[in-house]
């Protein structure tokens, strides 16, 4: 248990690092199942507390802006502190509060307690890059942080799966909370015997060792492309939480599919697709990575530029023609996911080794501020657009499915906007390289 010495660090074995990347991925697998468990049965739960899509938003949005908010101390610890104590604390606070969720009598003690599942997950994704960093050289690093990213698409994907079996099999939504949050505590157990390696240091910059989290974060917002990563990632977020949050809605309400089958044609298209993205971005990730930083950021772009006309092509699908639609949106997302492995490793690239959680701490604050305002946002032009509906003289259910339709074609209107943040990016880690 005890964290390894330097000397040991250089012959850790091919095993040890392994099993820590083993359980990272299983951590960042619960972490994306109990954050999305919401999104798989939202419509039940919005049947049961009468909410508007607004609301049904906000339940993420409490989320994001609490992991936002505690993301930046969190980081520091992850930085400075004991980063075993970091993974196996924030899973068990997080699995504590997803169980509490769906014991929630009312939609205010359910939203507080999805406040209290960010605070746990806020500390996953600082503790697993600054040791992913460590642990790998930087011509592994895109291809590992790949592998810990697999637990977003395959977590998400049997979020949706399972839950919305229980769903189908139960009738209602609690129990898939309570499915959710079991499993984290087991893992919690292996989390604590990760073999932690010392931390390494990079003197690829001239700053000297930030010492308290002012002089980090200004230390971090120093470095140029930061600023457009950071860009990046808000409006990347943007998209996928939308996705995520609205995507079975959209299978039920425009294309009429039950709700079993809503979350089995999103957890194909998120588990294929998405795995498949992940893997493929962090091959060009660290094969583009060998000229610098600029190169895995294009990789970036280059996906996202060509998930545009699958996002719509999944849009334009005819009503009811609920596999094409999948099928483009399978396309999107596989297109889409190859920003994470890269750009994660492109952020190692530009950032000091001692600076890596705090980096991400603030990369996750800026855009998951965005994404919550965003959300808001989004469900809000949902509801606008079904009321524009209505007003033509539709039924109800119709209007909410036209409105949530029309909303989201500003996922592709985002992506665009998306490709000229990374080709900036790209362009900023360039001149810095020359």
């Amino acid at each position: 248990m005890a964290t390894v010495s330097a000397s040991e660090d250089a012959a850790l074995s091919l095993g040890r690092r392994s099993y820590a990347l083993t359980v990272l991925f299983l951590i960042n697998f619960m972490n994306f199942y109990d954050r999305q468990v919401v999104g798989a049965v939202g419509e039940k739960i919005k049947q049961e507390w009468l909410l508007s899509d607004g609301q049904l938003a906000g339940l993420t949005t409490a989320f994001i802006l609490v992991y936002a908010v505690v993301g930046i101390p969190l980081g520091r610890i992850a930085d400075r502190g004991s980063r075993r104590l970091m993974l196996t604390g924030g899973i068990t606070v997080w699995s504590a509060f997803t169980a509490l969720s769906g014991a929630a009598g009312s939609f205010a003690t359910h939203f507080l307690a999805r406040m209290g599942v960010g605070v746990g997950e806020a500390s996953l994704a600082p503790t697993a890059n600054s040791l992913i960093g460590d642990l790998f050289p930087p011509h592994q690093r895109a291809r590992a942080l790949s592998i810990f990213m697999l637990g977003l698409p395959f977590g998400t994907a049997a979020s949706y799966l399972i839950s919305g079996l229980i769903v189908q099999a139960t009738g209602g939504w609690r129990p898939a909370l309570y499915a959710a949050a079991a499993p984290g505590f087991v893992i919690a157990i292996f989390a604590y015997f990760i073999a932690v390696p010392p931390r390494s240091v990079q003197a690829h910059t001239s700053e000297p060792t930030a010492t308290s989290t002012v002089a980090s974060i200004a230390t971090i917002l120093r470095i140029r492309p930061m600023w457009w990563i950071i860009a990046s990632g808000a409006l990347l977020n943007l998209v996928l939480y939308a996705l995520s949050v609205f995507s079975t809605s959209f299978y039920i309400r425009y294309h009429g599919l039950s709700i079993d089958y809503a979350t089995r044609y999103n957890a194909i298209v998120t588990m294929v697709g998405g795995g498949l993205g992940m893997l493929i971005g962090g091959w060009l990730g660290d094969r583009f990575g060998r000229r610098g930083a600029s190169a895995r950021l294009l990789v970036a772009m280059g996906g996202v530029l060509l998930a545009i006309p699958f996002f719509w092509g999944a849009l334009e699908a005819a009503r009811g023609d609920a596999i094409v639609s999948a099928a483009c949106l399978g396309g999107a997302v596989l297109l889409t996911y190859c920003y994470y492995s890269s750009v994660y490793a492109a952020i190692h690239d530009l950032v000091p080794s001692t600076l890596r959680g705090t980096a991400m701490s603030v990369y996750f604050l800026v855009f998951y501020l965005f994404t919550a305002l965003g959300l808001v946002v989004f469900g809000g032009l949902s509801d606008a657009m079904a009321a524009r509906a209505l007003a033509t003289g539709v039924t109800a259910a119709e209007s909410r499915a036209i409105g949530l339709h029309d909303a989201m074609y500003a996922i592709p209107a985002s992506c665009v906007l998306l490709v000229l943040v990374l080709f900036g990016a790209s362009r900023s880690a360039r001149a810095g390289e020359r």
